[in-house]
């Protein structure tokens, strides 16, 4: 009883937060993604999953769930033609992003190698899968390398906690410092400007719309269906490639999708997928928990903190010599940073629905080259 009751909290307490958004203008500024990441991080951290028989498992569940169905409904309305015209700058920034995490991994490297870490070219090996590709990549190198278990799970805790912040940060403050130098995001269609937040705005009301239950419906089985498809194809290679295999499957299943009429036309599937991205902001923030923290192994930590914040440093240089604009930037960097699951909650939180597409894209191919640049990087480094 007490698990329904836990997959029931996660389910509708969103609807709350659209509501308090709604009524209280103070709460609209602050946006439904930030406010549902914030519930989650204090539920994380009040030592009241522990209690929960099965949390642990049921939050992984719903993480699995979420992100899968919501990409194809996001990509549902996505008009491709439109995209093509921004792909060359989106390729150019995902060089970029790429630069950003070698460069860091190398000067953690450098930074850190007299600290008395065992093996840390791995460290920096499986350091740039995770931030190239995710965290598929980073188990993927740790086998590939046969690297320290140990420091395998620092890594991965550390990721966790840091990853919050800088999720955060991204949602919160990182568009209005950013656009200081860079430029703002010119929007193919005016017509979607500032429609991509969950915000609390009439647009998220209107999924309860009277008449609006068959077309989400509608919408909710073919994403429902796209996610079956990817995720019966993916049993079909190694675990360890399974979420890219499936995150590869649904992205294109979905912009196939598009590309019918009768889909994408239906109404409120952007915002219905929008909703799945808020159920999935509380579930993550809820696994961020610090006292998972082991400070013996800062040194992880600091190498961590160096790759994820000076990779948006180095990226952001790069962008201003070249012009790239803040969104496109602030997008690329998350699909390498954060992951493809990542990209429509800090899509949503820019307020620019637009570049779901783009960053999805950079994120697959993360996906793809993670495994070999983090092997490549590890051998290089060890001959250091």
């Amino acid at each position: 009883m007490a698990t329904v009751a836990f997959i029931l909290f996660y389910l509708f307490f969103p609807l709350l937060i659209l509501h308090l958004c709604h009524r209280y203008p103070v709460l609209s500024r602050i946006g439904a993604i930030v406010l549902a990441y914030a519930t989650g991080f204090v539920i994380g951290n009040m030592g009241l999953l522990p209690r929960i028989e099965g949390s642990a498992g049921t939050l992984d569940l719903l993480t699995m769930l979420t992100i899968p169905i919501a990409i194809p409904l996001l990509l549902f309305s996505v008009d491709l033609k439109k995209w093509t015209k921004i792909a060359g700058k989106t390729m150019l920034s995902l060089v970029f992003a790429l630069v950003a995490a070698v460069t860091t991994v190398f000067a953690g490297f450098f930074l850190f190698r007299e600290q008395g870490i065992r093996e840390l070219w791995d460290v920096g090996g499986m350091l740039i899968g995770l931030y190239t590709g995710g965290t598929p990549n980073l188990a993927s190198i740790k086998l590939a390398l046969g690297a320290d278990e140990t420091n395998y799970m620092v890594i991965a805790t550390y990721d966790i906690v840091i990853g919050a912040f800088h999720l955060l940060f991204v949602m919160t403050v990182a568009q209005r410092l950013f656009q200081k130098f860079l430029p703002k995001y010119t929007y193919l269609d005016p017509a979607t400007a500032h429609t991509g937040a969950t915000d609390g705005n009439e647009p998220y009301w209107g999924l309860l719309r009277k008449g609006m239950a068959t077309p989400l419906l509608k919408a909710f089985g073919v994403a429902v269906l796209i996610f079956g498809i990817g995720g019966a194809v993916s049993m079909l290679v190694p675990e360890s490639s399974q979420m890219a295999v499936v995150i590869l499957i649904i992205t294109t299943l979905g912009i196939l999708a598009s590309l019918v009429p009768a889909i994408h036309k239906l109404e409120r599937s952007f915002e219905l997928g929008m909703y799945l991205i808020l159920i999935f902001c509380m579930v993550i923030a809820s696994m961020a928990d610090l006292s998972k923290i082991d400070f013996a192994s800062v040194v992880i930590g600091a190498y961590v903190l160096i790759v994820i914040f000076g990779s948006l440093v180095v990226q952001s240089i790069l962008s201003k010599i070249f012009k790239i604009d803040a969104d496109t930037f602030i997008i690329t960097s998350t699909a390498f940073i954060c992951s493809p699951p990542f990209v429509p909650v800090v899509a949503a939180a820019l307020r620019n629905r637009e570049i779901v597409f783009s960053g999805l894209t950079v994120g697959i191919i993360g996906y793809a080259i993670g495994n070999y640049l983090g092997v490549l990087v590890a051998w290089i480094l060890e001959r250091l």
